[in-house]
């Protein structure tokens, strides 16, 4: 029996995904994260020290999570269990501290509990590692795409390390794919395969970072080049640029509409216009709603942006993106999806003023500083006779009585009475609106030397 479980097991191990096979076992081999595991680092000495400490491995897809984890119980003596949050709750959990008890109670080892997507695990499954970490029966990994600020609660964070991961480069991709190519025992180094330099430069531009997805991508691309290729005269096989765009198809996006990425890419979004590029703001906005994005939310931040941004540099913007919202509810998919485009463009394009957005804050703080300000009396509204008695609306100038229908007096409360809160700058429509309360304030001068 052991000999046939034997063969099956290796019939298991050569069926399993190629990303998977080429996972690697010593830190060496790891590519693209030598910030944080080269010679040195903090890691590394952690892992050639068998002196693991508690921590949160924070990257995306496919830069090395759960390999690193993986290294981490080859490379030390403690016990080691891989945890998926995807699958376990409280129960599970409860299970896993008493083995680790047991494995410091008669084995006298530590347990290393790596948790996968430790993200997916609500604040109570969270609170139950909380003792156990912080005794040190089990020192915990765990491994997330999304920022460990929102996604982990504060106390388990404070008792674990963040270790950043970043995507792996071009360069350290192509060492991916050469390995891949060139082993024998795991990878495709028995079929003899050359990569042509267009179909490599494709696989590293469209993994975005990803070596699973550049090796599942080239796994393809190899079994298409085996099936429809023949050898040449020295028995070589070439994976051209077509066999891997055959293998590709179409790129998925990556993108989290509650995650971090999700904020990424409206902030991109957002200053794109904001620096008026539109090809950018375009970009972004398609990157946004090919994903999946609401776009009645990507509407809304349009309509806020003109606002903040534009303001009364181009008041037409705010009927523009008001109508962009409009069109898309009347519309829908993909009709809708091009009054999205052109609000963008036409923001982005727009003379941009922040003004009236920091007078608006820097009137909330005069409000919150300065309290309850009575309104001056002469601008009160006097509808009863008691009123009128006491002064209300004594002495108020009505503005259409004046030439040009503006008339000198004070608005503001005595004891902020002067301050100015906006101030419009000298692009678009608020040039104009700067001219006029330019001849305002040299009538109030006038007025208060008595002219």
């Amino acid at each position: 029996m052991e000999l046939f479980e034997q063969q099956a097991q290796a019939v298991i191990d050569h069926q399993r995904p190629l990303a998977d096979r080429m996972r690697p076992r010593r830190l060496d081999d790891l590519h693209g994260q030598e910030s944080v595991t080269g010679p040195g680092s903090l890691v590394r000495h952690a892992i050639e020290n068998d002196r693991i400490f508690s921590m949160i491995l924070w990257g995306p897809p496919g830069c090395g999570k759960t390999t690193l984890a993986r290294i981490v119980a080859h490379e030390t003596s403690s016990h080691f269990i891989h945890f998926s949050a995807v699958l376990s709750g409280v129960k599970q959990i409860r299970e896993v501290i008493e083995e680790a008890r047991k494995q410091l109670q008669f084995q006298r080892k530590r347990t290393i509990l790596f948790v996968d997507e430790i993200h997916r695990f609500n604040k109570a499954q969270q609170d139950a590692f909380l003792h156990h970490v912080e005794s040190g029966l089990i020192t915990l990994i765990g491994a997330t795409t999304e920022n460990p600020s929102f996604e982990v609660i504060s106390a388990l964070l404070s008792r674990c390390r963040v270790i950043t991961l970043n995507s792996l480069d071009e360069k350290s991709l192509g060492r991916v794919l050469d390995r891949a190519l060139a082993d024998k025992a795991e990878g495709l180094g028995d079929w003899n395969l050359a990569l042509a330099d267009d179909a490599r430069e494709h696989l590293v531009g469209m993994a975005c970072g990803d070596a699973r997805t550049a090796l599942n991508n080239l796994e393809v691309a190899v079994s298409l080049a085996v099936a429809e290729s023949p050898p040449d005269a020295s028995g070589r096989r070439t994976v051209t640029l077509a066999h891997v765009e055959s293998a590709i198809q179409k790129k998925a996006l990556l993108y989290d509409k509650g995650g971090e990425e999700h904020f990424n890419l409206i902030s991109a979004f957002h200053k794109s216009m904001r620096g008026s590029d539109p090809d950018a703001a375009l970009y972004w906005l398609a990157r946004m709603i090919e994903a999946g994005e609401d776009p009645l939310y990507v509407a809304r931040r349009m309509v806020r942006f003109a606002s903040e941004d534009v303001g009364n540099a181009d008041p037409f913007a705010l009927r523009i993106a008001l109508g962009a919202v409009e069109s898309f509810r009347f519309l829908g998919h993909p009709e809708g999806e091009l009054a999205l485009a052109q609000a963008a463009v036409y923001l982005a394009t727009a003379p941009k003023s922040n003004s009236v957005y920091q007078a608006w804050k820097a009137a909330g703080a005069a409000a919150r500083e300065k309290g309850a300000l009575p309104v001056p009396l002469h601008i009160r509204n006097a509808p009863t006779g008691l009123m009128k008695d006491l002064g209300y609306g004594k002495g108020y100038r009505y503005a259409h009585d004046f030439k040009d229908g503006y008339a000198v007096q004070e608005y503001l409360p005595e004891a902020i009475a002067g301050q100015r809160f906006y101030f419009p700058t000298d692009r678009g429509y608020e040039k104009m609106i700067a001219g006029r309360l330019k001849t305002w304030q040299e009538l109030r001068d006038k007025a208060r030397k008595g002219e």
